[in-house]
């Protein structure tokens, strides 16, 4: 079995400090994760700087009192830090890649080399931003959190099949295990014949370890390095501990699925040969009539198969035997293996 491909999502707990967001890959790192995602946007490119119903205050949820705008304007990483948390991960061994919110972003992540391209959620009908990273020709992985079936059919009509991953999401921050509903990852792969995976949001890890087990090929969850100094994504974020926990965890498991294949195990077959075989439990002279007074099927490998056990009662012991040998064919009067 090929391993998870597991990513550490950075998103908006960057805190506008750039050492702050190294070290925060450095942990990232060290946490056990594939790859860090990043994200490329501007607060232009996701919203409008206006105060109404729509674009005003925030009047619930983790953006209480807040506006869009104002949001997306902490959230976003500078371009200009890009090209070297680019190179500072990959000197890490990390694969370092981001979701770009529009085509300007695409284009500037092609001159970073970006390898992979995330479509978050709330942009899966984002058909221009869409098509433009289907021209780069680059892997794809895009949640689903928003989307009906047809949203998702229409967006990877854009790309080569064998290039898409989709992730089953629920955009809601943290997410209710109510409302995770992960049978339905393993439904996308069926209906659109591509690999799936998880980009959870629960807290936690035991829905991205069920992921794991019910076939996920790439988890996402989002990373911090520091709670206490806040972030927008903070209260749905794992720490370094956290995050370590959940790799130890899929990595298990991983190797816990094995193959489909129903076999024994190296380590079973030696506790099979002490296995239930027949054994004499009395001490018998020759002639003695075998029954349930002096042999049994006990714990202890080397007797005959418990399967003969009614087929030897009656029979006679053709010499003496002790207590605790094992019952062989030989040892008994007209009972013979090879005329069974």
């Amino acid at each position: 079995m090929s391993k998870t491909m597991i990513i550490a999502e950075l998103s908006g707990n960057h805190n506008n400090d750039l050492q702050y967001t190294k070290d925060t890959i450095y942990e990232i790192k060290k946490s056990g994760a594939d790859a860090v995602k990043l994200q490329t946007y501007t607060a232009d490119s996701l919203t409008l700087n206006v105060n109404n119903a729509m674009f005003g205050p925030r009047e619930d949820g983790l953006w209480k009192g807040r506006t869009p705008y104002e949001v997306f304007s902490e959230g976003a990483l500078p371009y200009g830090w890009h090209q070297e948390l680019f190179q500072y991960a990959e000197s890490l061994g990390l694969i370092c890649f981001s979701s770009p919110f529009d085509t300007d972003a695409v284009d500037f992540l092609e001159s970073l080399q970006n390898p992979i391209y995330k479509v978050a959620s709330f942009e899966i009908a984002h058909i221009p931003l869409i098509q433009r990273i289907a021209e780069t020709g680059k892997p794809v992985i895009i949640s689903t959190g928003i989307a009906s079936l047809a949203d998702i059919e229409t967006a990877i009509s854009y790309f080569d099949m064998k290039n898409i991953t989709l992730l089953k999401c629920t955009s809601a921050y943290p997410t209710p295990f109510s409302e995770v509903n992960l049978r339905a990852m393993k439904s996308l792969g069926e209906i659109f014949g591509v690999d799936v995976g998880l980009s959870d949001h629960t807290l936690g890890s035991a829905v991205p370890i069920a992921a794991v087990a019910i076939g996920a090929k790439v988890i996402e969850k989002h990373f911090i390095l520091d709670k206490s100094r806040g972030g927008i994504d903070a209260d749905f974020s794992m720490t370094s501990s956290e995050f370590k926990d959940m790799v130890k965890g899929i990595r298990e498991v991983e190797e816990a699925l094995g193959n489909p294949g129903f076999s024994i195990t190296e380590s079973a077959l030696k506790s099979r040969a002490r296995g239930r075989t027949i054994y004499v439990s009395v001490d018998s002279k020759k002639g003695s009539i075998l029954s349930p007074e002096n042999v049994r099927v006990v714990r202890g490998g080397g007797g005959l198969d418990p399967k003969y056990y009614n087929m030897v009662l009656g029979k006679k012991f053709k010499h003496d035997v002790s207590a605790g040998e094992p019952l062989r064919s030989s040892e008994l009067t007209e009972f013979n293996l090879l005329d069974l």
